[in-house]
């Protein structure tokens, strides 16, 4: 299977903030991503996304009938959705980073449902196929597809487009010696594993 996974852009939302299955929109227009990244795709695959609008219009750009799944929608952080970090409980953070595939945040949902439907999504693909989706359905890609191990601890950057080939996971956008802390994701929890 080749399954070329390209992480949204940057959604207009300010630092620090909780965020998964909120439909945030965009801080700038997908435009300039899409120009990059088509070429490097291949021209006849299918293209899935997100129903998550900072996915959606990144896909609709790249592909003329993107198919939007609910599935590879980002995790639902319940209650803390949209809320600070430093605001959230530190109790149950703490629960959070002692189980972080099974606790589910108050009105959310946990890392094994969001590797669950997933998992039955990658099930029905094609041989080659492309994604739009969320830093946290790309990391159980990588779990699945490509074996990796301590995929809690991954990072894909806004825009970024990697590839998934016989078990093996290559960044291909940006290029390695392109790459920078500042195109990481700046929102994850310093307390707990972020599926973002």
């Amino acid at each position: 299977m080749r399954l070329f996974l390209i992480r949204h852009p940057q959604p207009a939302v300010p630092p620090g903030i909780c965020y998964g299955a909120t439909d945030l929109p965009l801080a700038e227009d997908p435009a300039g991503h899409a120009a990059v990244l088509a070429p490097l795709l291949p021209a006849d695959a299918p293209l899935y996304s997100s129903p998550l609008q900072r996915c959606l219009r990144l896909a609709e750009r790249l592909h003329p009938a993107p198919i939007v799944d609910a599935r590879l929608a980002e995790l639902d952080f319940g209650d803390w959705e949209m809320r600070p970090w430093e605001s959230l409980d530190r109790t149950l953070l703490d629960a959070w980073a002692a189980d972080p595939l099974h606790f589910r945040p108050p009105g959310g949902e946990s890392v094994a449902a969001l590797r669950a439907r997933v998992a039955d999504f990658l099930a029905g693909l094609p041989q080659a196929a492309v994604l739009v989706a969320h830093a946290g359905v790309i990391k159980v890609c990588a779990a699945l597809l490509a074996g990796e191990e301590d995929w809690f601890g991954l990072a894909f950057g806004y825009g970024s487009l990697t590839l998934l080939e016989n078990g093996a996971r290559r960044a291909v956008w940006p290029p390695r010696d392109a790459r920078s802390s500042a195109a990481r994701d700046r929102c994850q929890s310093p307390a707990a594993p972020s599926p973002r």
